[in-house]
């Protein structure tokens, strides 16, 4: 086996510290400024997000999702239902997502649980979708289960396509929605010269994420 040697793999942080007395009273609000910093800093897929699940046998998993929206009420992405993710948020709500903005020296840490959203919510962005992502969620009914190979899953496609042919719209399929994360806790990370990270973590002190109270703790790196 031949291959660079991560323990060499150092990267070296600079630039202005994140200190207390600048930290809005709401998380999200600080989300909000660094997210848009992020999408302006040129990142990739700046909304691309590692969530965390618990299965029924509590086997911990994680993949990487995209957020589709945010408010103070939390953040809301989409998937199957049926989906490994999907059975796992069902049946054990509490869940965790991760932004690894790692090229400005920043990550994010949402904490909460997930609650699926409303019909009228799911359609609504459903509709939003380019018309192959649309068929694509009904090739992927059974998204997370084996398949023999690839031909299986083209196929399934075709098989869609063909059905909504002619049809101004595709319609959703009912196993096929979003979830929103309402965060309980939030922790914001910033790189620092010699490994003296600026962390700060923010703790829901009330019942209502949107406009409750927010304890704030800086965390040591």
């Amino acid at each position: 086996m031949s291959h660079s040697d991560p323990a060499e793999l150092r990267e070296s942080y600079s630039g202005a510290p994140l200190r207390r007395a600048g930290l809005p009273a709401h998380p999200l609000d600080l989300f909000d400024a660094w997210f848009d910093e992020a999408a302006a800093a040129g990142l990739a897929e700046p909304n691309a997000m590692v969530l965390s699940t618990v299965d029924p046998d509590g086997t911990p998993r994680s993949r990487t999702v995209l957020l589709k929206g945010f408010d103070r009420g939390g953040l809301r992405f989409f998937t199957n239902y049926r989906s490994r993710k999907g059975r796992a948020l069902l049946g054990e709500p509490r869940t965790a997502a991760l932004f690894p903005w790692h090229a400005v020296r920043r990550q994010v840490i949402v904490v909460g649980r997930a609650e699926r959203l409303s019909d009228a919510e799911n359609d609504r962005y459903f509709r939003s979708r380019p018309r192959g992502s649309q068929i694509g969620a009904w090739a992927s009914e059974h998204q997370s289960s084996p398949v023999p190979d690839r031909s299986r899953l083209d196929e399934r496609y075709a098989h869609w396509e063909r059905v909504w042919e002619g049809e101004a719209e595709v319609p959703r399929p009912d196993y096929w929605g979003g979830f929103r994360i309402v965060p309980a806790e939030v922790e914001f990370w910033q790189g620092g010269t010699d490994r003296m990270h600026d962390r700060f973590r923010y703790r829901l002190t009330s019942a209502d994420p949107a406009g409750g109270g927010w304890e704030i703790d800086r965390l040591a790196p």
